[in-house]
C-alpha cells in the first residue's frame, strides 16, 4: 500500500467521522491558539517595552568619554602641554572625525551638558531649562524631528525641544502660585491650576530669549544675563509622549561656538553659571549613534582602540530579554498543558474509533494489509486531525489578537499586539505532534486486531 493510498484512506475517515473530527480539532485548536497567543503577547510586550527603553535610554547609542592616559604636565613651553602623545586618552576633534568615519556609525557629535539655567522671554516669562552644547547640524542624524524651523549653525541661534515651550509663565505669577501651594499643599484647585499652567504652550519659534545665571555663593545673589538668542527651531516630541510628560524635560540645544560665548558671559569667578570648556577642540562627552544594536559591541571595540572609554545601554535590553524569555516559557508551558489535555481526548476518540472499525481493519488484513500499514493509516489520520486543529487554532489566534487590539485601543494605550510569523510554525508543530503522539496507542491497538475474530464478531 502506497503512502498516497494511506493518506487518502485517512482523509476519508476524517471526513466521514465528523463528530470525532470536530471534538479532536476543537481540543487541539484551543491548545494551539493558547501557545500562539501567549507567545505573541510576550513578543508584543517585549517589543513595546524595548521600544520604550530604547526611546528613553537610546540603546543604539554609545557614550564616549576621555580614556586613560598619562596627563600632560605644564612646562616652560606650551608645546608639551598640548602634545596628544602625552595625553593619549584625550577626546579631541581629530578623534571625533575618526569615529565618524567608522563603519556602522550613523552620527557622532559632542553633547556637553552646560547645566540648568533660567530662560527669559521678551514678555518676561521664565522657565528652567537644561542647556546642551552640540553640533546642531547633527540633530537630524540622531533622529530628532523638527516641529518648526530646522537646523542652523549661525552664532546665537538655539533649538528648543517641545517641552521647553510649555509652562512659560511670568516670575511673579509663578512665585505667587508656589507660595499658595506651600501654604495649602492639599488644595486640589491649586494643584489643577499648576498642572494646567505646566502644559500651557507658548509660541517660541523665531522669538528672542536670554539666559540668566545667579551666583548663589554670595548673599546678594548676583545675576548675569546673556546676550539675546534667537530660537531657530522647535523639536517635535516622541510618539506617544503627552504634554504633561514633555513638560518635565526642558532642553535648549546650542552650538559649541554659542556655548563658548555664553560661558564668557555667564561664568562667575567661582565657576558658577555655565560650566566652561576645559580645552578648545577637546570634549568631555561624545554621543555616537550606530545603525543597529547588533553592531554596538564592534563599534565600541574600535573606539576603545583610540584610548577612549565607551559605554552603552545594552544591559537594559539583555535584562528585558531574560525576563520575557521566562514569561514566554511559562506561556509555552500553559499551551502545552492544554494540548496534553487535548491529546487525552484524541486517544479516547481514536481508541473508540478502533473498536468501531474492527470489521474494516479485519477486511484490510484479509486483503493483505500488514500491521505497519494499518498503524501508518491511524497515525496519518491522527496527524491530519492535528494539522486541521492547528490551522483552526491559527485562525482563533488572529481573532483573539484582533479582539485584544480593539480592547487596548479603546483604553487608549499605544501597545499593539501582533502575531510574529515564527510563532505560527511553532503552534502548528505542537498541534501535529500532539495528534501523532496521541494516535500511536490507538494505531498499535488497531494493528494487533485479529482479522478473523473481528469479521466473525461483526
Amino acid at each position: 500500500m502506497k503512502i498516497r493510498d494511506i493518506s487518502r484512506m485517512a482523509w476519508d475517515q476524517v471526513k466521514r467521522r465528523k463528530v470525532v473530527t470536530g471534538l479532536c480539532m476543537t481540543g487541539i485548536s484551543i491548545g494551539c491558539a493558547a501557545i500562539i497567543v501567549a507567545l505573541s503577547i510576550g513578543q508584543s510586550a517585549q517589543t513595546y517595552v524595548t521600544d520604550e527603553v530604547n526611546r528613553n535610554f537610546k540603546m543604539d547609542e554609545i557614550t564616549v568619554t576621555p580614556g586613560g592616559g598619562i596627563p600632560s604636565q605644564p612646562s616652560g613651553g606650551g608645546a608639551a602641554q598640548n602634545n596628544e602623545n602625552l595625553d593619549p586618552g584625550k577626546l579631541t576633534a581629530q578623534k571625533l572625525e575618526i569615529i565618524k568615519s567608522l563603519n556602522h556609525v550613523v552620527a557622532a557629535a559632542p553633547f556637553e551638558d552646560a547645566g540648568y539655567m533660567q530662560m527669559l522671554t521678551v514678555d518676561n516669562k521664565i522657565a528652567d531649562v537644561q542647556v546642551k552644547a552640540t553640533d546642531l547640524r547633527a540633530l537630524k542624524e540622531f533622529g530628532f524631528k523638527f516641529k518648526q524651523g530646522g537646523v542652523t549653525d549661525l552664532p546665537g541661534m538655539v533649538v528648543l525641544n517641545y517641552g521647553a515651550t510649555l509652562g512659560l509663565i511670568d516670575n511673579e505669577t509663578r512665585q505667587k502660585l508656589y507660595e499658595q501651594m506651600g501654604a495649602d499643599p492639599f488644595n486640589s484647585d491649586l494643584m489643577n491650576q499648576y498642572n494646567s499652567l505646566s502644559v500651557l504652550p507658548s509660541e517660541m519659534y523665531r522669538q528672542q530669549v536670554q539666559l540668566q545665571a545667579t551666583d548663589y555663593s554670595t548673599t546678594e545673589g548676583k545675576v548675569k544675563l546673556s546676550s539675546a538668542l534667537q530660537v531657530g527651531g522647535i523639536l517635535a516630541t516622541a510618539e506617544g509622549t503627552d504634554d504633561l510628560r514633555a513638560s518635565y524635560e526642558k532642553i535648549m540645544y546650542v552650538s559649541l561656538e554659542t556655548a563658548a560665548m555664553l560661558t564668557e558671559q555667564l561664568s562667575f569667578g567661582n565657576n558658577n553659571g555655565m560650566t566652561p570648556n576645559v580645552e578648545e577642540n577637546s570634549y568631555k562627552t561624545v554621543t555616537v549613534k550606530v545603525d543597529s544594536t547588533d553592531n554596538i559591541k564592534s563599534v565600541e571595540a574600535m573606539i576603545q582602540k583610540l584610548n577612549l572609554s565607551a559605554m552603552d545601554n545594552l544591559y537594559q535590553q539583555e535584562m528585558l530579554k531574560e525576563q520575557f524569555d521566562m514569561i514566554k516559557m511559562a506561556a509555552l508551558g500553559i499551551g502545552v498543558f492544554i494540548l496534553v489535555i487535548a491529546s487525552i481526548s484524541i486517544i479516547v476518540a481514536m481508541t473508540m474509533s478502533t473498536h468501531q472499525r474492527r470489521r474494516q481493519i479485519g477486511i484490510m488484513k484479509v486483503l493483505g494489509a500488514n500491521m505497519g500499514q494499518i498503524r501508518n493509516m491511524f497515525i496519518t489520520e491522527a496527524a491530519l486531525l492535528g494539522l486541521l486543529g492547528g490551522l483552526l487554532g491559527v485562525l482563533f489566534s488572529y481573532l483573539i489578537i484582533m479582539g485584544l487590539n480593539k480592547l487596548v485601543g479603546t483604553a487608549g494605550d499605544s501597545l499593539n499586539f501582533f502575531i510574529p510569523l515564527t510563532t505560527i510554525p511553532v503552534g502548528l508543530a505542537f498541534a501535529i505532534m500532539t495528534g501523532v503522539l496521541s494516535g500511536i496507542y490507538p494505531a498499535i491497538s488497531a494493528s494487533r486486531t485479529d482479522a478473523l475474530t473481528a469479521i466473525k464478531r461483526d
